[in-house]
């Protein structure tokens, strides 16, 4: 199916459905979020750590070097990714991302020698931190901006879950079968699931198809004339009904960078995802380390993942609540408690909790930091604007691992990079309180 002919199966579908079609697009990303997202993701990677390390004969700092490699490497493609997604949409990107986080995963079912380990996670890691997380945000907060909160939520959701049965489900097959044909088996799952979906349904905005973004119901003028304080010409009559006018900020990438919040917020993503990246990855074995069972240990890393879930919709919901940068404040709090907590558990309803915690905290960033950027800079350069800050986040990621690694090797244990991580984030959380929303005139979609 060509791009004009897909294009207007698409404007069709959308008359056709009683819903608006940005429902489609979040639905789209969902099974590519639940799939190739996850495959290669720290939580999943961290059920592998003790198999594959004990097997081959690797070391904790060797092993986590192939997921600060592929975040390095992603560091340099995620600003042209934003510059593709702003011009052509996510559609074929998430698709050909899926296609190659399959076959990468089955690749890794082979690997005897660091060499082979590193030439197929490093750049499954660089699809994952790069493409795929640029991705899938972008294109919902293309289409939604009234609820926009509610759609980063459902995405958001959609990860933790598969964050949260991924880990779970490889661990049981590496349990029965061993960890190669844990990798085989989550390969295949994203190449039946993950590709076809995006490629047919999703387009780059609904103005490419002669839609609204994300309209409202309508309401009397008198009430348009108070929600949007006279940004939409003068009040008419109380009975006549229009649309919501939706007011958005329109920033272009040299203007986002002259603006302290894009700085700010860049290195407070960096920082909570040194966090993020450092703990999940070694959440399991730091937890084997602890003397829990291994079957126990994945149970960690599945609550902390499964806690992501409700912690979109609760951060959605206080998002049109309070400022933004004071939930990410929140959050990296959260996310402080939950890593020292981790270093002090060393029982299994001590480190459920820990998990809980964590993955209350990691939810938020998730969600909050995604939202920022779009409330902040608009949606004409969203993916260019992310694609620049995105490179500061990956960075951060790719740091964690590679920083509890040696740690761990260093000193045996894992206490060590827990205490730098809570001091990052609670650090990262004093800082973001400063920035405040940029200002720039407003424009109004249509």
């Amino acid at each position: 199916m060509n791009d004009s002919k897909a294009g207007s199966a698409r404007v069709r579908l959308a008359a056709w459905l009683p819903f608006y079609y940005g429902w489609v697009i979040i639905a789209s990303t969902v099974v590519v979020s639940f799939s190739a997202r996850t495959v290669m993701a720290v939580a999943t990677l961290s059920v592998f750590v003790v198999p594959m390390t004990e097997q081959l004969g690797w070391s904790r700092g060797l092993f986590s070097g192939a997921v600060s490699l592929g975040g390095l490497c992603a560091v340099v493609v995620v600003p042209f990714v934003g510059r593709w997604i702003d011009r052509y949409g996510a559609g074929t990107l998430l698709a050909v991302s899926s296609v190659v986080t399959g076959a990468l995963a089955i690749g890794l079912s082979l690997v005897a020698a660091p060499w082979a380990f590193y030439s197929l996670y490093v750049p499954g890691r660089m699809v994952f931190a790069g493409p795929l997380e640029l991705s899938i945000p972008t294109a919902v907060s293309n289409w939604f901006i009234r609820r926009r909160p509610l759609g980063l939520a459902i995405e958001a959701m959609s990860k933790g879950a598969g964050l949260a049965v991924m880990p779970l489900a490889a661990q049981l097959i590496i349990g029965g079968w061993g960890w190669r044909t844990a990798w085989v088996a989550m390969g295949l799952l994203t190449l039946v699931v993950g590709v076809l979906p995006p490629l047919i349904f999703m387009s780059r905005r609904p103005e490419d198809m002669g839609l609204e973004p994300d309209p409202g119901p309508p309401v009397s003028d008198a009430e348009e004339s108070d929600r949007v304080s006279g940004a939409i010409g003068d009040a008419g009559g109380a009975d006549e009904e229009t649309p919501v006018p939706v007011v958005e900020p329109d920033f272009t990438v040299s203007q986002a960078l002259k603006t302290r919040a894009f700085w700010m917020v860049s290195a407070f993503a960096a920082a909570t995802y040194m966090v993020q990246a450092g703990v999940s990855l070694h959440q399991v074995p730091h937890y084997i380390n602890q003397g829990l069972p291994g079957a126990s240990a994945a149970l960690t890393a599945g609550v902390y993942a499964f806690s992501q879930v409700p912690a979109g919709l609760i951060w959605a919901w206080l998002s049109r609540r309070s400022p933004v940068r004071v939930l990410l404040a929140f959050a990296a709090f959260v996310v402080g408690i939950g890593s020292i907590a981790t270093a002090a558990s060393s029982t299994l309803d001590s480190a459920l909790l820990a998990s809980m915690v964590l993955g209350l905290g990691v939810g938020g960033l998730h969600l909050l930091v995604r939202l920022a950027w779009a409330d902040y800079y608009g949606r004409q350069n969203l993916g260019s604007i992310r694609g620049l800050a995105l490179s500061f986040q990956v960075a951060g990621q790719g740091m964690g691992p590679l920083v509890a690694g040696f740690m761990f090797d260093a000193t045996g244990s894992y206490q060590l990079p827990l205490m730098v991580f809570t001091v990052a984030a609670f650090s990262a959380g004093f800082m973001v309180l400063a920035a405040t929303s940029p200002k720039k005139p407003l424009t109004v979609a249509a």
